[in-house]
């Protein structure tokens, strides 16, 4: 039986607090196993028997009423992955200066392993000095933030505090688990999505890319710690809300201007969009009627892949995808040369849109690779062969 990975969850004081009860019944979903630590002022929000009754396992909050003698070591010990969420200033403020005056800040200290920050609070607090230099402290030692979003917030402030999506914490988990920010500083573009091109106001000629594997790769890539650049086109899931920078392109001539201008500051490319390589020639500015038959002419859209290589620098890597019906390998391999290109992921079209999908990399020396599994997963392992190349 495969070991699950342990995850410590500590919740610290604050209106968020109650948001980290759906984060333990995500994990405890999701396969992990999961103990608990409330701080004292946690515990005036939320109750340990709600996180007992969801993790079905213990929970913490002092360090002289424990049925362990000493727990802060042997939570330390025991967790692969410290989890602090939401993540107070107080807290944070503590592990920076290596105070150890409750069990979570003592816990802390004694953990060897990597901690997952998850910020929650006013945004004039998470913005001011003393916390970033906090931050930029605890960075430093190697543990990792993950930024709060930006919105309206409990204290009717607006602006960066907010929780995170759920869903993003678990992004960040399963990074940090198994990842290191090793592409900080690397600048990175990623495309995704399926072009849409119009034909009159209201119809529009598209594909069955959902994009999935596009956001995936950004997700992996800004956890990582690159600097990433979305061109994205119709997508079927929410934008990662860290990204560096998300541009809508829709169309292909949009697409190829949002690209082909960003292209030489950037050190990787990764082309994952479904662009349309065919576009109606003429857009008719009305609805068109019914009628008993339509006729479309249809012209080429500009080749995005091969302007990209023909204005490669010998310092950039130029990453494909190539989905294919038959002939799946030999056919990615006729575009990685004709393309010019570093690396290129081939697939089956039957998986698009799909959670999970099985893939081939394919470079210019060795052999073809196949792997399988979510997306996320494959996006680290492509991330991975483009960091060997």
């Amino acid at each position: 039986m495969e070991k699950r990975s342990r995850i410590l969850l500590c919740v610290c004081g604050g209106i968020a607090a109650y948001k980290a009860i759906d984060l333990a019944s995500q994990l405890f979903k999701a396969g992990y196993e999961i103990r608990t630590v409330l701080t004292e002022n946690a515990l005036k929000f939320v109750s340990p028997i709600n996180f007992a009754a969801i993790t079905h396992n213990s929970v913490h909050s002092s360090l002289w009423e424990d049925s362990d003698p000493i727990p802060h070591i042997s939570l330390a010990d025991w967790a692969d992955l410290i989890v602090v969420a939401p993540a107070s200033a107080n807290t944070m403020a503590k592990a920076a200066q290596g105070l150890a005056d409750n069990l979570l800040s003592s816990i802390l200290l004694a953990h060897r392993k990597a901690v997952l920050w998850v910020p929650a609070m006013n945004v004039n607090m998470y913005l001011s000095t003393a916390l970033q230099s906090n931050l930029l402290a605890l960075r430093n030692r190697g543990h990792y933030i993950l930024e709060p979003a930006t919105g309206m917030l409990a204290c009717a402030y607006e602006g960066k505090g907010k929780f995170p999506p759920v869903p993003e914490i678990i992004y960040a988990i399963r990074s940090y688990l198994t990842q290191t920010r090793d592409l900080v500083g690397k600048k990175v573009m990623v495309t995704a999505g399926a072009s849409v091109e119009a034909i009159d106001p209201m119809r529009i000629i598209t594909n069955r890319s959902s994009g999935k594997m596009g956001l995936s790769l950004a997700r992996a890539l800004s956890l990582r710690g690159a600097e990433v650049t979305l061109i994205y086109s119709s997508i079927s899931e929410e934008l990662p809300y860290y990204l560096t920078e998300a541009v809508q392109a829709l169309s292909a001539q949009d697409m190829y201007q949002a690209v082909i201008s960003r292209a030489q500051s950037m050190e990787w490319i990764i082309m994952c969009a479904a662009v349309a390589d065919y576009t109606p020639k003429i857009v008719a500015e009305q609805k068109l009627k019914k009628g008993s038959q339509m006729s479309l002419e249809m012209v080429a859209t500009q080749d995005i892949l091969a302007e990209l290589a023909k204005r490669k620098s010998s310092k950039q890597l130029l990453i494909g995808f190539a989905a294919e019906t038959q002939d799946i390998i030999a056919n990615a391999t006729e575009k990685l040369d004709k393309k010019n290109l570093d690396l290129i992921i081939a697939n089956h079209i039957k998986n698009a849109g799909k959670d999970s999908n099985a893939i081939t990399l394919i470079s210019k020396s060795g052999k073809p690779q196949n792997i399988e599994g979510d997306k996320f997963d494959l996006a680290q392992q492509i991330i991975d062969r483009i960091v060997e190349l």
